[in-house]
């Protein structure tokens, strides 16, 4: 059964556009000061999923899409940060 729901799975072309429009979501929100860091993070995923079910349709595809280009943008946003800022270091080191 699960088998057959990750075989609807396709990742579609149009997470080309859906996952830096996601990441410039974020960077809007994280300048907004009545949001916390925090919830950012399922922002991402839920407008990720809304903009993916408008485009691909009401599916499995088109949530499993959604779900796909908000973690990608989470990532590369992480990514590009740790890379370009570094990491703080750890209490313990």
């Amino acid at each position: 059964m699960v088998d057959e729901l990750f075989n609807q799975v396709a990742v579609h072309p149009q997470l080309m556009i859906v996952v830096p429009a996601l990441m410039v979501l974020g960077l809007a929100m994280k300048s907004t000061p009545f949001i916390d860091s925090w919830m950012i993070g399922w922002f991402i995923i839920f407008a990720g999923v809304l903009a993916s079910v408008f485009t691909i349709g009401f599916s499995i595809n088109g949530i499993a899409n959604g779900i796909i280009a908000g973690g990608a943008a989470i990532t590369s946003h992480q990514m590009i940060k740790q890379t370009v800022f570094g990491r703080k270091k750890d209490d313990c080191e």
